[in-house]
């Protein structure tokens, strides 16, 4: 054949295999854009929402160790100050490895259920680099990895709260177990009850920024029943138990105020102006909480003292925690300045009247604080009082209503199954040290250390 004759017919077969292709090629040329469009349609994390992510769950490690261990820590005496340092690191440790295993399945799991997230993300199944977890603007969206920290960090600190209830006499063994079984049974449902779109607080519509009722009220409540179960310290009311050093309490306290800007800002899960509203109400409302508690004390003892200071910074964070990115400044301001008086009063009066031994004051500080927060921020939440207003429909004794709902479930809930809990432990490995390990001090009789050597 010859080379014209070749590539005719080559130009003939090329034209019919074109003729052959053409439907297909426009239709993909027509689809090419659509999948194009499909692709970038799929949000895609903002590396600042992400770094901004980052830095709030560091913050909030830095929350619980060193800040927790310290403010607790320098609250108890000298012979306990290991101990207590010991039971905020183990438990915190404890709770992560629980948080990756079922924790993180058991609160955002994906389950239809209003009670817990179900199985679907046990051993973090699913989570990758890649995937993403959503915030609260309309296709806004950060990696899961640090979504699953941020939350783990809350689940981490939020049990170590309790151990300043009962501090000084407890078993660490105790401790730690009891925490393992509460975040289990306790916190988990909660936390997917009250920020999981599935939990049944949620749909109720109970307001909830960083956690008025899944941490503070949770743990104060746990604290208070701990307090009662595992008894008061030998020598309570008749020995001097003054807080061996407020120079760490006040280091510990200034700790939790920095990483709490973590706790709350970073509630708002992305960069926005929502979480400057959380910083700058972190800010003044614990700033008028201090200055609230400085007063009280002033006018009800002649001096203002310096856990006086730390204990109104601790309620003033506590009392802004829910509300944080849902009041106005000036409505946070007022937190700060009512919580004060009303956790001194329970924290001088109420625990004296009754006479239960709550070590570090978590059931005065945490819970009261906490309850007060959840129902104020029914009310500042409406826009008449510089807040952020109230869903369509929703008036602001109906939110006030549904706030009273959230806070009687969370105690109930709390209470009824901390109470179990510490029983079941106490059957397992006992609540108590014994009376001798407790006049030697925890940190020899439980640890073999010492904090500080003459």
């Amino acid at each position: 054949m010859s080379s014209f004759k070749l590539s005719t017919s080559l130009g003939r077969v090329g034209a019919a295999a074109a003729a052959l292709l053409a439907p297909a090629i426009a239709f993909a040329q027509e689809t090419a854009p659509a999948a194009a469009e499909a692709v970038a349609a799929a949000p895609v994390p903002d590396k600042g929402d992400t770094a901004f992510m980052f830095i709030c769950t560091i913050l909030v490690l830095f929350m619980l160790v060193p800040g927790l261990a310290l403010f607790y820590g320098g609250l108890v005496r000298a012979k306990n100050m290991l101990s207590v340092l010991m039971q905020c690191t183990v438990i915190g440790a404890v709770v992560m490895l629980i948080w990756v295993v079922y924790g993180y399945s058991f609160a955002f799991g994906g389950s239809d259920s209003a009670y817990w997230g179900g199985t679907a993300k046990l051993f973090l199944s699913g989570v990758s680099k890649d995937t993403t977890a959503a915030t609260f603007s309309t296709g806004v969206v950060i990696p899961e990895y640090i979504f699953v920290m941020f939350q783990m960090t809350f689940a981490a600190i939020t049990p170590a709260l309790i151990v300043g209830a009962f501090a000084e006499r407890i078993k660490f063994s105790a401790a730690v177990l009891f925490c393992a079984l509460w975040v289990t049974f306790v916190y988990f449902p909660v936390a997917h009850m009250v920020w999981d779109a599935n939990g049944l607080l949620f749909k109720m519509g109970a307001l909830d920024f960083a956690g008025g009722t899944v941490v503070h009220i949770n743990a104060g409540i746990a604290g208070i029943v701990g307090a009662i179960m595992v008894g008061k310290r030998t020598g309570f009311g008749k020995d001097m138990m003054a807080p061996h050093s407020m120079t760490l309490t006040m280091v510990g306290a200034s700790m939790l105020w920095v990483g709490w800007f973590g706790f709350n800002a970073g509630s708002n899960l992305e960069a926005s102006g929502g979480a400057m509203l959380a910083t700058v109400n972190t800010f003044i409302a614990t700033a008028a909480a201090i200055v609230s508690w400085s007063l009280v004390e002033t006018f009800t003892r002649g001096k203002a003292s310096m856990l006086g200071g730390a204990s109104g910074m601790v309620a003033g964070l506590v009392a802004v925690t829910p509300a944080a990115g849902i009041v106005g400044p000036m409505g946070a301001i007022v937190l700060g300045l009512i919580v004060s008086p009303l956790c001194y009063f329970f924290v001088s009066v109420v625990k004296n009247k009754f006479g239960y031994d709550d070590t570090a004051d978590v059931f005065g500080v945490h819970c009261v604080g906490g309850i007060f927060g959840a129902l104020a921020t029914g009310i500042f939440a409406s826009a008449s009082l510089g807040g952020i207003g109230y869903a369509e429909g929703v008036t602001m004794g109906g939110q006030f209503t549904t706030q009273v709902t959230a806070v009687i479930i969370t105690i109930l809930w709390c209470g009824i199954g901390s109470a179990i809990l510490y029983k079941i432990v106490d059957v397992i490995v006992g609540l108590r040290v014994p009376v001798e390990a407790e006049r030697e001090g925890l940190d020899l009789s439980s640890h073999g250390e010492a904090a500080y050597h003459s």
